[in-house]
């Protein structure tokens, strides 16, 4: 990383704003192997003197906050591959609590930046001998770009069309996914839609918490809510875990990896806190 060419690594340290600058609270304090407490120390003072709210987590890809937040709009994509209705991908994200869908923001970010950070991973951890798991939206995305040259909201076209005179819609040609058995879908679909989304970014939270990325419960559940926009009415990613109660959400974790693959199996950690019936403190 950019810490290793630093001469001062132990002054080394990255501050991670979030987009609009203006509007969003949260500061993601970003620790080197080598930065020092002192370098910390000012990094979190500096925050708190432009009245944001920092945490603090140690480098990783993605650190916390994109990493967490990709497998949000990665698995939205994911149930268009599957043949869900877009509106009511995005109405499950809405009734969940998420403030904007997960189409709507990869229009904001756009599919050929997401595609481009996708690549290069993939090319980085084949250099460390690792795959990236393959996800049914990686293929929709792709055909997004190539396809129908509509990746994103910059281009004035992406999942949704950007008419100049009037508010933006879903685009008409995504009814081509979307497959009859889940045009509308029943009350059970529909709630596991919204299972899904909450789910798979509190699971990606444990395996950062796992491995060290985060250095605290309270930075997870604030870094998810006033970063990223986690339903505020979950407490925060770990916390929705301890809501449900981690072997409940252990359990329930393991059947949705059965049904839709291993992106939703819980990590060690959630495994070893529900046989000693341990929840994030």
């Amino acid at each position: 990383g950019l810490a290793t060419a630093s001469v001062r690594p132990q002054n080394f340290i990255g501050l991670h704003f979030f987009s609009p600058v203006d509007k969003m609270p949260l500061v993601e304090i970003i620790c080197g192997e080598k930065t020092n407490d002192e370098t910390l120390a000012k990094a979190f003072d500096y925050v708190l003197q432009i009245k944001k709210t920092p945490i603090v987590v140690n480098d990783s890809r993605g650190f916390f906050t994109s990493r967490v937040f990709g497998t949000f709009c990665m698995e939205g994509v994911n149930m268009l591959a599957e043949g869900f209705n877009p509106l009511s991908i995005e109405q499950a994200a809405a009734q969940a609590g998420m403030p904007v869908g997960p189409l709507a923001i990869l229009d904001e970010v756009n599919m050929e930046l997401t595609r481009k950070i996708r690549k290069q991973t993939q090319v980085d951890l084949a250099a460390e001998g690792k795959e990236i798991p393959m996800e049914p939206a990686f293929g929709l995305i792709d055909k997004m770009c190539d396809d129908f040259k509509r990746p994103g909201k910059k281009d004035g076209a992406g999942f949704y069309e950007y008419p100049a005179d009037g508010k933006k819609r879903i685009w008409s040609g995504l009814s081509a996914f979307v497959t009859d058995d889940k045009k509308q879908p029943s009350v059970a679909q529909f709630t596991e839609l919204k299972e899904r989304l909450l789910y798979r970014q509190s699971i990606e939270a444990a395996r950062c918490y796992q491995e060290g990325v985060l250095r605290s419960v309270a930075d997870a559940n604030i870094g998810s809510i006033f970063g990223i926009g986690m339903a505020p009415w979950t407490g925060g990613q770990l916390q929705y875990i301890n809501y449900i109660g981690v072997a409940e959400f252990v359990k329930r974790a393991d059947e949705l990896a059965a049904k839709f693959g291993e992106r939703f199996a819980p990590p060690q950690l959630l495994r070893d806190m529900a046989a000693k019936g341990e929840t994030f403190q």
